[in-house]
């Protein structure tokens, strides 16, 4: 439980940590590399070590050195796969590409780890299945093999983040050429790409989300790249200073540039922002916001994951606030946690929600089951009157790197009990 008193004054700089969701699919495509590979900026989070922990179960040798994850993945075996460990993670579905392409067939548990919708992984295995890969169900095991196939094939990724890197690392090895239309291009996938250029793949990027592999021999077999800043983190925190910073807070790997719809909009909401240099950014507090609605989307439209700390911003700003998150349906269950503080929320349906006036939220025990929504409601907490506790914190923790670490020398009045 974490334990939050009432400090509207935060002072100080932060320094966003690596993405979770560019290295998980960095580990798991070190895998076609098989030697060498260091990740730089690799955070130290629960799901990040509950992967490494996976990999060491198939024989590859890790080590961290604060925030540099070595891999030798010189040698693999599956005898000592740990099945319990990938029932834990829904990240090891990004095994699937890499170990069945070396060892022809795998079976293993269905993955979990996730509240937000259902996540089914069907798509996976049908986007698999077009590059013949073939899959059956044994209970909660999936048994699936590979017969590699060598002509042009076209596949078409929906604009699914997991689903694009996995067809990414499925095809990177796969004689002739791969074309994924409508592939996602977050920023953790391009990160993708960038590391599987340096080993000398063959891929090409086109304006209409178009992902272009072209077959290579191998891949280069002593690799180096660092892990991107998680640009999520980054917009949580550009909230969280706007809202209780005493005149502004500096954030350093801001990553500025992969944020241009959230900043439209916080910009549209009279929140102050300048681009110093390098990648620093200063967020100013601000007294008077204006109301603005805001619709999720694919990148680099306004993001899924920030439309619950944007949700924390509006609750301070007079009139009426409309989102519309299309893309996932039920995310914005985290509201009802929001009345409890007082704030006047209606969930109008699946996928749209209004906040009504400017209200003071005040303290209250209060959970959430989202791990974006988690990062949203320390926000609230924050700024509430008195005492809130916040219960089910092994959320933050999976995905936020010494986040309460963060707040504390922000001279946040924060303590995990």
């Amino acid at each position: 439980m974490y334990i939050i008193n009432w400090w509207k004054e935060l002072s100080g700089e932060v320094i966003i940590s690596g993405s979770k969701n560019a290295a998980l699919p960095l580990i798991a495509a070190s895998l076609l590399v098989r030697w060498k590979v260091k990740l730089n900026n690799t955070p130290l989070i629960w799901d990040v070590l509950t992967f490494v922990d996976i990999l060491k179960g198939i024989w590859v040798k890790t080590s961290f050195d604060k925030n540099i994850l070595s891999l030798d993945t010189t040698y693999l075996s599956l005898e000592d796969l740990n099945v319990d460990m990938i029932k834990k993670i829904r990240a090891s579905i990004l095994l699937l590409s890499p170990l069945v392409h070396y060892f022809w067939e795998l079976k293993i548990p269905f993955p979990w780890g996730c509240n937000i919708w259902k996540r089914p992984i069907d798509a996976h295995l049908n986007w698999l299945k077009d590059i013949w890969y073939t899959y059956f169900f044994d209970g909660d095991y999936i048994h699936i093999k590979w017969k590699p196939n060598t002509w042009d094939i076209e596949i078409n990724a929906w604009f699914w983040v997991t689903s694009t890197e996995n067809l990414i690392v499925a095809n990177v090895l796969r004689k002739w050429t791969t074309t994924i239309k409508m592939s996602a291009i977050e920023p953790h996938v391009m990160n993708l790409i960038d590391f599987l250029r340096k080993a000398w793949a063959n891929i090409h990027i086109r304006y209409n989300h178009e992902i272009i592999i072209n077959w290579v021999e191998e891949l280069k077999k002593d690799i180096e790249i660092d892990v991107v800043s998680d640009y999520i983190e980054s917009g949580t925190f550009m909230i969280l200073w706007a809202l209780a910073s005493k005149e502004y807070i500096d954030i350093k790997n801001a990553r500025y540039k992969d944020l241009c719809s959230f900043i439209y909009k916080l910009k549209e909401s009279w929140v102050r922002i300048d681009y110093l240099w390098e990648d620093i950014v200063r967020v100013y507090r601000s007294n008077n916001l204006k109301n603005v609605s805001i619709q999720t989307n694919i990148f680099p439209w306004f993001p899924t994951d920030l439309q619950s700390p944007f949700a924390i911003l509006m609750t301070q700003a007079d009139w009426i606030w409309k989102i519309h998150e299309v893309l996932f349906e039920w995310r914005l269950n985290f509201l009802v946690e929001l009345e409890k503080m007082w704030a006047h929320t209606a969930i109008l349906n699946p996928h749209e929600a209004m906040i009504f006036w400017k209200r003071t939220l005040k303290w209250e025990t209060v959970t959430s089951w989202d791990l974006r929504a988690w990062a949203a409601m320390v926000i609230a907490w924050i700024i509430a009157t008195w005492t809130t506790k916040v219960t089910k914190i092994e959320y933050i923790e999976r995905w936020y790197e010494d986040f309460l670490s963060k707040l504390k020398c922000l001279w946040a009045d924060i303590n995990k009990v």
